[in-house]
């Protein structure tokens, strides 16, 4: 268990490198109780933790991603059938791209290729809500308890949530110019590990420079929630005293367009503020899998009544991930 805990606060949770920018706060003359302080250890700390995960993961995940180009991730999809085949978009969503934009081209060339309707929603949920980068970033700020249950409600969402669209056979509810498209792409065994490696690092760099600014922002928003909006405020709002802080989270987040990395720290401040976990998750799960942009996005390859069944599907898995956590949140943390 300690070497455990050592694992989740010095290598993940990176207590270390808050310990030393107080440090350098301190003898810069700041306090870092303060709120000027607070906020500024706040900004450093999260901006260069996130950034050094984000590289990592995201690097790691471009390597296996490599192994899986769309048309090779189409033919492992087309070996399955029914839930299993749902199960598995779900998890081939684990290591897509992180945000829900770029994996929509993805779900397009799929269903292009004659994927079945509910096989490639379960991925398109299931992309931007659990990729590996939430899993790592939830254990570094809520535990592995957290994350974990996190992850796998999510793939049950997709998995599910695929499972209906299919169900309903809503195939005719897809625009012509997609269920004629070609999925394309390479099979990745003719990549050696160095282009591999390269492509990897290509991928790091280009994601790095896209979300970053989401990342400043993000940080910005947790650290001015963190050391100047009241407590009273957020608890009143998504604490326990207001049965429809779900409701609420949920509605704030949907406008909004982040990933995982410029949630995280918006997350943080809230709970720290008094937020109930579940309220915090289903803030989280709304701006990465409801963005507006996203939908706007996917209103362009689905028809009106798809789509409402897509957002009404997403929405319900949110509120009830959100109510489940609320409940089960004194025994997680």
């Amino acid at each position: 268990m300690e070497l455990w805990d050592f694992f989740q606060n010095e290598v993940l949770g990176m207590q270390w490198l808050s310990r030393g920018i107080g440090a350098l706060l301190s003898g810069a003359g700041l306090d870092g109780s303060g709120r000027i302080g607070g906020s500024v250890q706040f900004f450093l700390y999260d901006t260069i933790k996130i950034t050094i995960l984000l590289c990592v993961l995201i690097f790691l995940v471009s390597y296996i991603q490599s192994y899986f180009p769309p048309e090779r991730s189409r033919r492992i999809l087309g070996r399955f059938k029914g839930l299993g085949a749902n199960t598995v978009s779900a998890l081939l969503g684990t290591v897509t791209p992180f945000c829900s934009c770029s994996s929509i081209p993805l779900f397009m060339g799929f269903t292009g290729a004659g994927l079945p309707l509910g096989v490639t929603f379960s991925f398109l949920i299931s992309s931007p809500m659990v990729d590996l980068g939430s899993l790592v970033l939830l254990m570094s700020i809520f535990g592995a308890r957290v994350a974990v249950i996190y992850v796998v409600t999510g793939l049950v969402i997709a998995a599910a949530g695929g499972s209906l669209i299919q169900r309903l056979h809503m195939e005719d509810q897809v625009e012509p110019f997609v269920r004629t498209a070609v999925c394309a792409g390479s099979d990745a065994p003719t990549l050696t590990r160095r282009q591999r490696l390269t492509w990897a690092r290509e991928q790091m760099l280009g994601t790095l420079k896209s979300v970053f600014p989401y990342i400043l922002v993000g940080v910005g928003v947790g650290a001015l929630i963190h050391n100047w909006i009241p407590q009273d405020w957020v608890t009143s709002l998504l604490g326990r005293d207001n049965p429809l802080g779900v409701v609420l989270a949920t509605l704030v987040g949907i406008p909004m367009y982040a990933d995982i990395f410029g949630t995280i720290p918006v997350a943080e401040a809230l709970l720290a503020k008094g937020a109930l976990l579940g309220t915090v998750l289903s803030f989280m799960m709304a701006v990465t899998t409801l963005s507006l942009p996203s939908l706007i996005m996917l209103r362009k390859a689905v028809r009106p009544r798809l789509l409402a069944v897509f957002v009404a599907i997403c929405t319900a898995g949110i509120l009830l991930v959100g109510c489940l956590f609320n409940l089960l949140a004194p025994y997680l943390i």
